[in-house]
């Protein structure tokens, strides 16, 4: 990364900036993930080297620009990582005082929070460049840890039919968009209470839905057939063979 960031070296590399670098990270990732539901092992490697070269590609900017160094980064997760695990890395371990992984997530947190300046607000903790589904999931929870949340699951649903209710009345553009986003929220909220990872969730939907269209598509066009040529309702009883 060094020789294609060097003035005689390649135009484009030299060009990118953190700004520019930022949507191609979330984009490895997102592959990453991609990689891991399909459970192609070959295709994670390539992903996975793909995000390290993110990394490489931050680090070598910060470098130039006299920040940190790629072994900065490096430095410090190992560093990170020995002093969020004392009861494995401490020269004298109490093993009796963490037994589950519920104990080692309680002192995770309690050994973050003591590392950081504590923000203005709570959830200023939260990043507000976090997609939308993450945001919410993560906002609700640290609200929720405060006491601030629903005591059970069928309580969401309640809020959840109230939301529907709400944005099947909604008359104006900007109170349906308001109204949809509380719904959303509302969806976000009870997936934590049921424990589902909202974005894992939509993810593998979305999988489900693109081989089920995938099936429909195939069928319509099969025999030189055309979209035009196929009613809502044909589309309809192919849909139902494809899920079966």
């Amino acid at each position: 990364m060094a020789r294609l960031r060097a003035k005689d070296g390649c135009p484009w590399d030299r060009e990118q900036t953190f700004e520019t670098i930022k949507p191609f990270l979330l984009q490895e990732t997102y592959e990453v993930l991609d990689a891991i539901d399909q459970q192609d092992w070959p295709e994670l490697a390539s992903e996975l080297g793909d995000l390290l070269l993110q990394v490489v590609f931050f680090s070598q900017m910060a470098s130039e620009a006299g920040h940190f160094t790629v072994s900065d980064a490096l430095a410090a997760i190992n560093a990170k990582l020995i002093r969020r695990h004392p009861h494995i890395f401490a020269e004298q371990v109490e093993a009796s005082e963490i037994r589950t992984e519920a104990d080692v997530r309680k002192q995770w947190d309690v050994i973050k929070a003591s590392e950081k300046k504590r923000p203005a607000a709570m959830l200023d903790a939260v990043p507000r460049a976090l997609p939308a589904l993450v945001e919410a999931e993560q906002i609700s929870s640290r609200a929720a840890a405060k006491g601030f949340d629903w005591k059970n699951s069928n309580q969401v649903l309640e809020k959840l039919h109230e939301e529907l209710r709400e944005l099947a009345a909604a008359e104006t553009p900007a109170e349906t968009e308001e109204e949809l986003g509380d719904l959303l929220f509302t969806v976000v909220n009870l997936a934590r209470h049921l424990k589902v990872d909202p974005e894992q969730a939509l993810r593998r939907t979305n999988a489900k839905f693109r081989a089920r269209f995938g099936y429909v598509e195939r069928a319509v066009t099969q025999d030189s057939g055309t979209w035009e040529q196929t009613s809502l309702e044909e589309m309809e009883k192919l849909w139902q063979k494809a899920k079966q």
